[in-house]
């Protein structure tokens, strides 16, 4: 069997899959991280898959962040090949984007640590999503939202401060609000500035970190289970009766 090969576009230096990036490669998912800064390829082709990590930036930030503007072309090739495709968190508002939602700074409560991520209905038949329960922590740290999807999306979860969670575009695009590559120990480093930035939104370090220790078993489960099924998905693709 050939290797699956995703090609993986992360923002800053110090971007990373985390955990995620073993857990795909046990399943025969080989990643290719590359930052936009060092310039990304022309196309998708060679790639079987595309992940694109969280970041700082709005996704029209192309003055700051130039390497966006082919983000979005890489994304826009994904959606019409069917290639399948991940954003998390920046990831997911720049799929939204690329296809007419909108994304805002700073219009709905912001999101710090270990929240509680609910399925919607829609969820129940869906390639990815279906295998997750009913509710799920997941850690999150976000202040932009995407308020509109665009108008082909399927709306796939929810939380309390954020409507929009999880969708998904065409038979194998998913954007995502949350981090499933994020775990308890990463969130225990976070240094003082982001503590400072956490407590600034109205977070108190000591209950978030407690909540992310008590929920670490629980949301590593599912997110181990989250990558799995989204590398059966990059290896085999979507059977005909599922896109249906």
């Amino acid at each position: 069997m050939s290797e699956t090969k995703a090609l993986v576009i992360g923002h800053s230096p110090t971007a990373s899959l985390r955990r995620f990036g073993p857990w795909l490669g046990e399943s025969g998912v080989a990643c290719t991280l590359v930052h936009g800064a060092d310039g990304l390829p022309r196309s998708l082709d060679g790639y079987d898959a595309l992940i694109v990590l969280g970041g700082a930036p709005m996704p029209d930030d192309d003055e700051h962040y130039p390497w966006l503007a082919q983000t979005r072309t890489l994304i826009a090739q994904g959606l019409e090949r069917h290639t399948p495709m991940l954003g998390i968190c920046l990831g997911g508002q720049l799929i939204a984007y690329a296809r007419g939602g909108r994304v805002q700074h700073r219009v709905l409560p912001p999101e710090h640590g270990m929240t509680e991520i609910t399925r919607d209905a829609s969820a129940a038949d869906d390639p990815l999503f279906s295998i997750l329960p009913g509710t799920f922590p997941m850690a999150e740290n976000h202040v932009d939202h995407i308020t509109r999807l665009p108008q082909e999306a399927i709306l796939l979860a929810h939380s309390d401060r954020t409507p929009i969670q999880g969708f998904r575009i065409g038979p194998c695009a998913w954007g995502i609000q949350f981090h499933p590559e994020v775990a308890y120990g990463n969130i225990a480093t976070w240094d003082s500035e982001e503590r400072n930035s956490v407590r600034a939104d109205g977070f108190d370090w000591d209950e978030l970190i407690g909540s992310a220790r008590a929920h670490d078993d629980e949301n590593t489960a599912v997110s181990h289970r989250f990558a799995r099924r989204f590398a059966d998905i990059c290896a085999h693709g979507i059977s005909k009766e599922r896109l249906g």
